[in-house]
């Protein structure tokens, strides 16, 4: 009885694959199921968002009035541009890694070393971006307050139209104050800090200040225009933006107030919806999380490539397994951008 020996002509084939399955060899192949199974999770999250988004329209916060800050210019509003900045050094890291890859086709230890060093320092310099977005999204700007009902009210110079934050409205009483907490016997709710300015020192100080409005969470619609309480001269515009109340309504609506809001959390946020900042916390995190792992799988790879490894298996095929989730995040980021910062 004979017996078959079958041998796999495997040769020259490390990068192509050899004659496993799909023509694809066994790691390439798992990292490929990875990234499939991770796009169907993101799409999942930014599915949810699309549709709360969709739900709470009429109050969603508008991107350009968030994300205005750039570094060392404190008051300048450039709506975008330091997230416009932060996408492009991302994606300028992709091209670093198929340089990278690249030189690995071709057998050059120095050249890879040099490109994925570069896209580690730029994985780098986008998670310290988005590490600074958090902290000015998280600290806010101009502050506002919350009706009982959880509508935002912001404050806004009538005679310019420009928004007034809550340090120019407030006026100090001096009164005693009492962080609510669950062992105080309030049980229905409780507070991290206490807000910098009391209800009280907000209305009376917008009380004494004749050229404040309050400005509403709702995106104004020119059909607006004719509504009672609605500020005539400035919801003239016809781009996107949030309802100005006239004078009279803007007290009525500031009688309803019970809470102070400065920046955002998972439970209020001055901007506007809440989802927006639960979803912004999320996702962008998520996704953080993410570049922070390649980061660090990064620097592995490199000091392999430094120390010679992978030169001597003749093969840099880790670096384009590297590569492949790199790729994945810098696409991924692509579409959280376009949902977050542009629709």
């Amino acid at each position: 009885m004979g017996t078959t020996v079958t041998t796999a002509n495997s040769e020259g084939k490390i990068w192509g694959g050899g004659n496993e399955p799909m023509g694809i060899n066994y790691g390439k192949m798992m990292m490929w199921f990875f990234i499939v199974s991770d796009a169907l999770t993101f799409s999942g999250f930014l599915a949810a968002y699309g549709f709360s988004r969709y739900k709470f329209i009429e109050t969603w916060p508008l991107a350009d009035e968030v994300f205005n800050h750039f570094p060392f210019m404190h008051g300048v509003d450039a709506p975008m541009y330091y997230v416009a900045l932060m996408t492009f050094i991302l994606i300028f890291s992709s091209v670093t890694m198929v340089l990278a890859v690249d030189a690995g086709h071709q057998m050059k230890k120095q050249k890879v070393a040099i490109y994925m060093f570069l896209t580690i320092i730029g994985g780098g310099i986008f998670l310290g971006s988005q590490a600074w977005e958090w902290k000015n999204f998280i600290k806010g700007e101009y502050g506002a307050v919350e009706t009982k009902g959880g509508s935002i009210l912001q404050f806004v110079d009538a005679t310019t139209g420009k928004r007034v934050k809550l340090s120019d409205v407030a006026i100090p009483l001096h009164e005693e104050r009492e962080q609510l907490s669950r062992n105080k016997g309030f049980w229905f709710s409780s507070e991290s800090t206490l807000p910098t300015y009391s209800v009280n020192e907000v209305v009376e100080g917008f009380k004494s200040k004749p050229n404040l409005v309050v400005r509403t969470e709702a995106v104004y619609h020119p059909s607006m225009a004719k509504n009672v309480g609605v500020h005539p001269e400035l919801n003239k515009s016809t781009h996107k933006h949030k309802t100005v109340l006239t004078r009279e309504e803007s007290l009525k609506r500031l009688s309803d107030v019970h809470y102070v809001v400065e920046g955002a959390n998972l439970i209020r946020n001055e901007y506007g919806q809440k989802l927006f900042a639960n979803f912004f916390f999320f996702i962008t995190g998520f996704h953080g999380f993410h570049v922070f792992t390649g980061v660090l799988i990064n620097i592995l790879i490199f000091f392999n490539v430094v120390l010679g490894t992978y030169e001597k298996r003749r093969s840099y095929e880790m670096v384009e397994k590297v590569g492949l989730y790199w790729h994945f995040v810098d696409l991924v980021w692509v579409f959280v951008f376009t949902f977050f910062y542009l629709v």
